[in-house]
């Protein structure tokens, strides 16, 4: 039996909207889906799952037809299953585990997760059975995966949790990272809404290393501390010409699309301008997300990277979908400089083409380039799209915590305990950015650590 697929829109539709791309599955569809399941004894899915969902037991209910049963099942280990499910790169995790992967093609885990996480719509939310109330208080640095993970987590265990987040509304790259039409933000509300019904206080517009520290925390009575707040310092590339106007940063233009509704403009105070050539330089899931976002406002994007399809590292349904709909490719490039006009407008990219060479310490194919290759392709407008890092105003406030390489904390990955004994770190903040699921692999991790740390450190009298 063959895979099930989810309807999307078509591509003449979707390139003008930011609505969501894919409908999922259909009620029949995902039930064959779930039928085509092994129910294996020794489910590898299970463990390619960063937070460890019983994967075939939600898979079993909804082949019964037992939707909601499926979702509490989820949310036995995952409080985000509708952001999961969309999101995710199940193709290297759970998925990439399937035994049926071997045959022919693995069960649609993400997309049962997803349809389990929808059916909930309309209907009365079902809460886990909290533990009793203990007395400590944790403060929850950043509403990022990780930080909504580890919050959800400490609060079923019965700890008071209040999360502090810097911008005016919560959910971290899941609200200013991902575009609408990957992951609408009323699936991102809703589910930090059941989070919020689990007991956690949200605080919007706390910055901390300014408009608090952590030891003005200590002082209003936190007993211990969770730092998720993620790497939201974009990366450049040190070229000339990335003063120019016309260059964003992938973080600012997409925190401009996203969190600002940019692209409602003029109906929304922000504005955003691309020109009608836009190149976005990088290969990640961020450089295709910006590239499909320039494409829905109206541009000619071209995505740039310096090596060849195959070392992409961004998902592979993302470049499809990027392909599927008109985005252009200039693989083995290089940009070398931006180049503008006296007024100080980008109107072109300088570049080199490159070849691959041998690997470098990422295990991929160095580019190394081609001698007498230089040519100035035009844009009015580029995207720099090429990592992100750990904003220091927070660490720089924390005395005697260990940050290492590129601003990351150094934590310990299975705990997430720092060199400050009752502060905990995890997700993009101590590894680079990575995926949604793993960070919130790590505030699942954390979260269990935080509570022995209390028992033990500060037992209840």
């Amino acid at each position: 039996m063959a895979r099930k697929e989810p309807l999307k829109q078509s591509v003449d539709d979707r390139i003008k909207n930011f609505n969501e791309v894919s409908s999922g599955l259909s009620e029949e569809d995902a039930v064959t889906e779930a039928l085509r399941c092994l129910q294996c004894k020794r489910p590898k899915c299970v463990a390619g799952c960063p937070v460890g969902i019983d994967i075939p037991a939600f898979i079993a209910k909804i082949a019964k037809r037992d939707f909601i049963g499926a979702l509490k099942t989820i949310k036995e280990k995952n409080a985000l299953p509708g952001i999961c499910g969309r999101v995710c790169p199940q193709e290297t995790q759970c998925e990439g585990e399937c035994i049926l992967k071997r045959k022919s093609e693995p069960i649609a885990i993400g997309l049962l997760e997803r349809f389990a996480a929808d059916s909930e719509k309309g209907t009365q939310k079902s809460l886990p059975v909290k533990s009793s109330s203990k007395p400590w208080k944790v403060a929850v640095i950043g509403s990022g995966p990780a930080g909504l993970t580890c919050a959800s987590e400490l609060a079923v265990s019965g700890i008071s949790v209040t999360i502090f987040e810097s911008l005016h509304e919560p959910g971290g790259v899941l609200t200013y990272g991902i575009p609408e039409f990957r992951l609408p933000k009323k699936i991102v509300r809703e589910e930090i809404g059941y989070i919020k019904s689990l007991g956690v206080e949200v605080r919007s517009d706390f910055l901390i290393g300014r408009t608090l520290t952590l030891e003005d925390l200590k002082e209003m009575g936190y007993d211990a501390f969770f730092i998720g707040a993620g790497a939201g310092l974009p990366t450049f590339m040190g070229i000339p010409g990335e003063n120019l106007l016309g260059v964003y940063s992938a973080n600012e233009f997409l925190t401009r699309v996203n969190l600002m509704k940019a692209y409602r403009f003029p109906a929304t105070d922000t504005p955003i301008v691309v020109s009608k050539q836009v190149a976005v330089i990088g290969g990640g899931n961020v450089a295709l997300d910006s590239a499909r976002s320039a494409l829905r406002l109206g541009a000619e994007v071209t995505v740039v990277y310096r090596r060849s399809e195959e070392e992409m590292p961004a998902r592979r349904e993302e470049f499809e979908n990027a392909r599927e709909e008109g985005i252009l490719f200039s693989f083995l490039t290089q940009p070398l400089a931006f180049e503008g006009d006296q007024t100080g407008h980008l109107t072109g990219l300088h570049v080199i083409s490159m070849k691959l060479g041998a690997p470098d310490e990422s295990g991929r194919a160095r580019p190394v380039p081609i001698e007498g290759s230089e040519q100035t392709l035009q844009f009015g407008t580029a995207i720099v799209a090429i990592g992100q890092r750990p904003n220091p105003i927070l660490t720089n406030s924390i005395p005697d915590l260990s940050v290492g390489k590129g601003g990351i904390i150094i934590a310990d990955p299975e705990t997430g305990a720092t060199t400050i004994p009752g502060v905990f770190a995890g997700g993009d903040i101590t590894t680079g950015a990575a995926t949604v699921i793993s960070a919130m692999g790590a505030g699942k991790k954390a979260a269990s650590a935080i509570a022995s740390w209390l028992e033990k450190e500060k037992p209840v009298q």
